[in-house]
């Protein structure tokens, strides 16, 4: 009952606000955005979480006026509007007004953000964050700061998910930070309490339809989707891009576009992607393209390679598949390239590219990747596992029984899969290097929980065939 009095109220204030959100419409239709700017900010201080209706249109005007030439908050309005106000309402429209003269200005936007999670207003604090993540991620020189203040907001408004998240980008950032890394097993732990929430009480007004809209947009990993359920997903993500034409709703649209899987809609998404990339040098836009094209490649190499077990003897399907396993690892070696150059401080993308460059042979280009990938704490022991491939291929065993040694000790007990592929290295090191004793007693203690995996067996009969004739 008292949510329904809330969203009651706020139809109300909603109402009053609309006739300074088209009044402010209608002034911008004739350039005149500086007075659209004050109306939209009256309209707010009526009802300050109206997004759909006055913070993205207010945000969709301060750009088109950044892109015609619109100056900057002058000094006085800086030091009129950074004076300190009694109210968090009256710091967020103070903050939205310096940005919406400087839409480039993540200050402005983090003061603005402090003061909508201080005044309850959850609904534009998560979409004035979002913002602040994607600017803060697509920098050449991410803000530390800004990510824990991210963390911050997002962990006091209860989405525990984002401020993993941002907790993450902390952490790459600064992976020496103990108490951080402590935070950041907390903030996993308290996203258990985030089941089925889209937000706490005070936000009412995440309607259904958003709610729905969101999960739809989340849950591209579902196995099947209907064709109906695929072109509702893209009738309303080109809907949120029409909007609020932000990066992430652009992106959003790319996936829904790539989950239709028609050759318009491919063609489409590419379009979307390559043209906002040319047009801001964003390399968000071509990351995503570069990852969908390589899980529609992985898509068909699975396809094919269904059809050779049941035709086996098809020289055709098999011709293919070799072509578009070629094509994968061209496609993901320059893709993981440009993603590290991009992204420097992203261990992920840094493990990848050594993957990459692993399976293509360059070891010595790997290793320093691997190394650097260490220092992500949920990386380290796949990393030392992988460095220590490469250094087994280089012929440099017990350097490489020395890593894959450090990599089961840092193996979390519920990585079986990691530890399993681990110990097998570290056995193939030993055998490498002579060690037949050592290689012969892990594969044997690998045969006795995992008895298939790999060549194990064969292996083990091959050593002590060799003990037997020696």
């Amino acid at each position: 009952m008292q949510i329904d009095a809330q969203e009651d109220q706020f139809e109300r204030n909603l109402e009053k606000a609309r006739a300074f959100f088209n009044r402010a419409e209608e002034v911008a239709s004739a350039d005149n955005f500086d007075y659209a700017i004050g109306l939209y900010l009256e309209g707010l201080r009526l009802c300050p979480d109206a997004l759909e209706d006055g913070h993205a249109p207010l945000r969709r005007l301060a750009l088109i006026r950044q892109a015609k030439g619109g100056k900057k908050p002058s000094l006085f309005e800086k030091a009129k509007r950074l004076a300190h106000k009694k109210t968090p309402l009256e710091q967020m429209l103070n903050a939205e007004y310096l940005l919406a003269k400087d839409p480039d200005c993540l200050a402005y936007a983090e003061d603005m953000l402090k003061a909508a999670v201080a005044g309850g207003y959850h609904r534009t604090a998560e979409w004035i964050a979002q913002l602040i993540f994607d600017a803060n991620r697509a920098s050449s020189k991410p803000s530390l700061a800004t990510y824990l203040l991210l963390k911050d907001s997002y962990a006091k408004m209860g989405l525990y998910s984002k401020a993993v998240a941002a907790c993450q980008h902390a952490l790459e950032l600064n992976p020496n930070n103990d108490a951080l890394r402590d935070e950041f097993k907390n903030l996993c732990a308290s996203m258990t309490l985030e089941e089925g929430k889209y937000g706490q009480k005070t936000d009412f007004r995440s309607s259904i339809k958003n709610k729905e809209f969101q999960d739809r947009l989340h849950s591209q990993e579902q196995a099947v989707k209907s064709a109906e359920y695929k072109q509702r997903a893209v009738l309303e993500a080109r809907k949120l891009v029409k909007q609020d034409p932000t990066v992430t709703n652009i992106l959003q649209l790319a996936q829904a576009l790539a989950d239709l899987d028609t050759e318009e809609s491919w063609a489409e998404m590419t379009q979307l992607l390559q043209t906002n990339y040319e047009k801001t040098r964003d390399f968000s836009f071509k990351r995503k393209l570069g990852e969908l094209q390589i899980r529609r490649l992985k898509e068909q190499i699975r396809q094919i390679y269904q059809k050779i077990q049941e035709k086996p003897d098809d020289e055709g399907l098999r011709s293919r598949f070799q072509a578009l396993t070629s094509l994968l690892d061209k496609t993901e070696l320059e893709h993981y390239r440009e993603c590290a150059a991009n992204y420097p401080t992203d261990y992920q993308v840094k493990y990848e590219y050594g993957r990459c460059l692993l399976k293509n042979h360059h070891y010595d280009e790997a290793i320093p990747l691997f190394q650097e990938a260490q220092q992500n704490p949920r990386l380290r022991a796949a990393a030392l596992d992988k460095a220590g491939v490469c250094f087994l291929l280089k012929g440099w065993y017990e350097d490489a029984i020395d890593l894959f040694k450090e990599a089961l000790k840092q193996c979390a007990p519920q990585e079986t899969a990691l530890a399993k592929e681990i110990t097998y290295d570290l056995a193939r090191a030993y055998e490498a290097a002579g060690h037949t004793e050592q290689a012969l007693e892990i594969y044997r203690k690998l045969a006795q929980t995992d008895f298939n995996y790999k060549d194990v067996s064969q292996r083990i009969d091959k050593l002590r065939s060799k003990r037997h004739n020696g």
